[in-house]
């Protein structure tokens, strides 16, 4: 739960704030900002969370996280009040509204931390209460730049019954900061190690079972091909039979080392014919027994890494940094970055701003990044009538493909293909989820649906501002 107003009184007691410099703000999270404060010799680490149930402010005494990109919220206030002076930290009336005055220079800024469970907000204004950010920006409250925000104004009810609060009587020694850092870290909210645990088990849980459904699948198809050897045999026998047989057989009943054979064959092929039959039947059993034998290999071993990083998480002891860990997530899916080693992708990856752009160079590489490196919303383009590269534009949440980036892949489809020395070309563009495998085909091959044409000439520039925002692993 949160804080109530008599606890805020009791935080704000304990960090005597007035008089503290502003050193340093940190956005671990959304919604979760550290203030470093320096009073006296003493430097305190503030904790500001507008996590829903979890809302409040106290000193942290754990270590806190910094995000990979530097968020926006935290950027302002380390542009506008860093080096400045707590003058005043007052919550106003009961109304769970933190204020804390700042002087930097001949500026006062106002900073008002609502700590409302359904409407938590971090507000910076300046002495007139002109809006400079917020935490959130809420239009339709007015809480954005430019707005006003003058909680001090508003009217108090009266003769209106209030419930009775009063400070929680929390477990462990210390102040009444430490107690509620370690309470709201063990199993305060959804911040806390408890319920930030159970959402990785849930994440990483149902990769894990889709995996091991898959890999089941697999081994089912395994069976299957074991017998690959059974179909060279019926062709060895038919072979060595061809003599007995006559026009029209369907059946070659025969016996080998006291081991009874009735194979069948086609009446209108010749004998040979059948033969190089079961011999095609075999070649593609043993193919695909081997291939099979790598998916197995690559899903039991990220089925292995899976369960390696979601033990790394339950083993966490901060609930910021497993926070951290937790927003970095991407896919349906979710991939935890809890290990610094990248995993190599197949192909040439581009990364042109924010877009990325995967090149299979083979029928090998277009296969695998088909089976394990794209989604069904990612882009897929492919030369027409050209053996070449599979060409993928990574899906990005909300946004669409844009022109520039279309012609990037474009321009790759056609350079990686056997109609690069024509410098122009037409091209099939589809989202890979129309994408089906050609029944009995080599590996790779797939026939798009709901497919586009864009024609493309080969544009030297372009290629080589390409070859500048390669990348070599992901």
């Amino acid at each position: 739960m949160s804080l109530n107003w008599k606890e805020i009184n009791l935080v704000l007691e304990e960090l005597s704030l007035e008089g503290s410099q502003i050193q340093n703000a940190v956005q671990s999270a959304f919604d979760v900002i550290v203030l470093r404060v320096h009073k006296k010799g003493e430097t305190k680490n503030i904790l500001i969370s507008l996590g829903s149930g979890a809302c409040r402010l106290h000193q942290t005494f754990s270590a806190f996280p910094k995000t990979d990109k530097p968020l926006r919220f935290a950027q302002f206030l380390n542009s506008r009040i860093v080096n400045g002076w707590i003058t005043e930290a007052v919550q106003l009336g009961d109304n769970r509204i933190v204020r804390l005055a700042v002087k930097r220079g001949e500026f006062i800024y106002k900073l008002y931390v609502r700590l409302w469970s359904n409407a938590a907000n971090f507000i910076v204004t300046d002495s007139d209460g002109v809006i400079l950010d917020a935490m959130r920006r809420l239009p339709k409250k007015g809480e954005v730049t430019g707005g006003t925000f003058l909680p001090e104004n508003i009217e108090v009810k009266t003769n209106v019954l209030k419930r009775e609060y009063k400070v929680r009587q929390l477990e462990g020694e210390g102040s009444f900061c430490q107690k509620l850092d370690k309470y709201y870290a063990e199993k305060g909210g959804s911040l806390s190690l408890e319920a930030l645990k159970e959402q990785a088990k849930r994440n990483y849980e149902g990769s894990m079972g889709r995996i091991a459904a898959a890999l089941e699948r697999l081994r089912e198809k395994k069976k299957s091909f074991s017998d690959a050897d059974r179909f060279k045999k019926y062709g060895d026998l038919i072979l060595s039979n061809i003599a007995f047989i006559k026009p029209g057989d369907k059946w070659l009943e025969t016996e080998i080392d006291d081991e009874q054979f009735r194979i069948g064959l086609d009446p209108l092929s010749k004998p040979s014919v059948c033969a190089e039959k079961y011999y095609e039947q075999y070649r593609k059993a043993k193919s695909g027994l081997s291939e099979i034998q790598r998916e197995i290999e690559a899903g039991e071993k990220e089925l292995k890494e899976i369960n390696e990083k979601l033990e790394r998480l339950l083993e966490e002891k901060n609930p910021l940094v497993l926070a951290k860990l937790l927003k970095s997530v991407s896919g349906h899916g979710i991939t935890v970055q809890v290990s610094k080693k990248d995993k190599s992708r197949p192909g040439l990856s581009f990364k042109r701003g924010e877009w990325l752009i995967i090149v299979g160079r083979d029928a090998r590489e277009n296969d695998e990044l088909l089976r394990r490196y794209v989604k069904g919303n990612d882009l897929w383009l492919h030369a027409r009538d050209y053996h070449g590269s599979y060409v993928f534009v990574k899906q990005r949440a909300g946004k669409s493909v844009p022109l520039d980036i279309l012609l990037d892949a474009g321009n790759l489809a056609i350079f990686y293909s056997k109609g690069r020395n024509n410098r122009k070309g037409d091209l099939f563009y589809t989202q890979v989820k129309y994408l089906r495998r050609a029944k009995n085909g080599p590996k790779g091959l797939v026939i798009p649906t709901q497919e586009k044409n864009l024609h493309v000439a080969v544009d030297d520039e372009r290629l080589r501002s390409l070859e500048e925002c390669k990348v070599y692993s992901v």
